[in-house]
């Protein structure tokens, strides 16, 4: 297992480590777990690994495995019926913090919680088929 990588200047790193409180939900090895303190709705919460990186593909694999369940658990703590399961890697993607971090939002009704476009487009076969593969191959 890779050790635990802490940035000194981060706030979810600094959260952890307790020099900037916090309403704590869950705390393991590798995973800690609050509510936000901006939430979108009623029990909106972050759970986050302790391993600092930026991006889900700075985290080692080990590293990531309770991130899902934590937020299920969360989500049923929480009572929510609808929610969201959001993760964001850079800046156009919207994030703002530099640590990996999945939000668990209750969607109580259309004006709560988070909002989300979604601008579909019809994909091509051939470059579909083309970047299949491409995929495939590196994986």
């Amino acid at each position: 297992m890779s050790a635990v990588k802490m940035a000194a200047n981060c706030i979810f790193c600094r959260i952890i480590k307790g020099e900037i409180p916090s309403m704590k939900l869950y705390d393991s090895d590798k995973t800690f777990a609050f509510l936000d303190i901006n939430p979108l709705s009623k029990g909106h919460a972050l759970v986050i690994p302790k391993y600092h990186g930026a991006k889900l593909t700075d985290i080692p694999d080990e590293h990531l495995t309770e991130l899902l369940p934590v937020a299920s658990r969360i989500a049923k703590a929480s009572g929510a019926e609808n929610f969201n399961i959001l993760q964001n890697n850079g800046r156009i993607a919207h994030q703002v913090v530099d640590h990996v971090h999945v939000h668990m939002i209750p969607k109580p009704n259309e004006q709560e919680g988070l909002g989300v476009g979604w601008p579909q487009q019809q994909g091509n076969k051939d470059e579909l088929a083309k970047l299949h593969e491409e995929m495939k191959s590196k994986m």
